[in-house]
């Protein structure tokens, strides 16, 4: 994995910009393009569960609503997450960069960085579904079904799109979640959202953004009880370790997210990290998994 040394960052940087997820989106109007050019999100993963938190800044050539497609591992618990959970994981790591630069004493800093509908609910400006399919070839004639069902109306999805669902599903991906938003010419951020599933690898989809344009930054908070070193999908050489891991202890992780804490809670300190993947969605041809 690669390193950087990087300084400390501040909390403004998630008050200016919130953890982006990472979705595949497909415009209701065929002739809008989708822009995503940062993608964040905290994971935290036991070695048996993994709670993710998202939320998405993101903008379009012309207005439109946006059904984003997350293709998650098994069925996930949704709720509506806490962006105070991100701006407190920044701090703890800043002040542990503090304080490994006072004991360095060398004043270098590091710069952290066909289906089934199970749930559906609107929270705020999000219009959730977890969809559980099972048919790859019957999937564009059931989402329409589905959004016309919503008010939405018929969706033009793209080749790649098909391509890439049938690859998750192939792959035994049956759960996906959809979300339905308004976008326009400039750029909003979203509630932050949080799914909590049973996965044998910390997840994060990658090839699900194959049809968002131009190219991507991702910066992932990692929350895990020890290092990961095995990788089996994306390769760890498109992963850059932002800073050095900094442990955080169980009371720390408490006051950051009771929901992680609970998760993790067999253990009493953890290792967290910003990775960071970086280039053009069209070339991530495999996920990140990780253990």
């Amino acid at each position: 994995m690669k390193t950087s040394k990087i300084r400390p960052i501040v909390a403004v940087f998630f008050i200016v910009a919130f953890l982006h997820a990472n979705r595949g989106m497909i415009p209701i109007n065929p002739n809008a393009q989708i822009f995503e050019p940062n993608q964040r999100a905290m994971i935290a993963w036991n070695g048996e569960e993994e709670i993710l938190l998202l939320t998405t800044d993101i903008y379009a050539s012309e207005s439109t609503l946006v059904l984003e497609v997350l293709p998650l591992p098994s069925e996930p618990e949704v709720k509506e997450g806490d962006t105070e959970t991100f701006t407190k994981a920044i701090a703890l790591i800043n002040r542990q960069m503090r304080l490994l630069e006072k004991r360095n004493g060398n004043g270098e800093s590091v710069q952290t960085p066909g289906g089934e509908v199970t749930f559906h609910e609107k929270i705020g400006s999000h219009d959730i579904s977890v969809i559980h399919l099972l048919n790859a070839e019957s999937f564009v004639d059931w989402v329409n079904k589905y959004l016309d069902s919503l008010g939405v109306g018929k969706v033009s999805i793209s080749a790649t799109m098909k391509t890439v669902i049938s690859e998750y599903i192939s792959d035994d991906y049956a759960w996906y979640v959809f979300d339905i938003i308004e976008i326009g010419d400039e750029i909003i951020t979203n509630e932050a959202i949080q799914y909590r599933f049973k996965t044998k690898y910390l997840y994060y989809p990658m090839k699900i953004t194959k049809t968002v344009v131009g190219n991507t930054v991702i910066d992932l908070l990692i929350l895990t009880p020890k290092l990961l070193s095995k990788f089996p999908g994306l390769s760890i050489k498109n992963v850059k370790l932002r800073h050095d891991p900094v442990t955080v202890m169980d009371y720390e992780l408490k006051d950051i997210s009771e929901d992680m804490y609970q998760l993790l809670n067999s253990w009493t300190s953890y290792k967290m990290r910003i990775w960071r993947i970086e280039g053009d969605p069209k070339a991530f041809d495999k996920d990140l998994l990780a253990k």
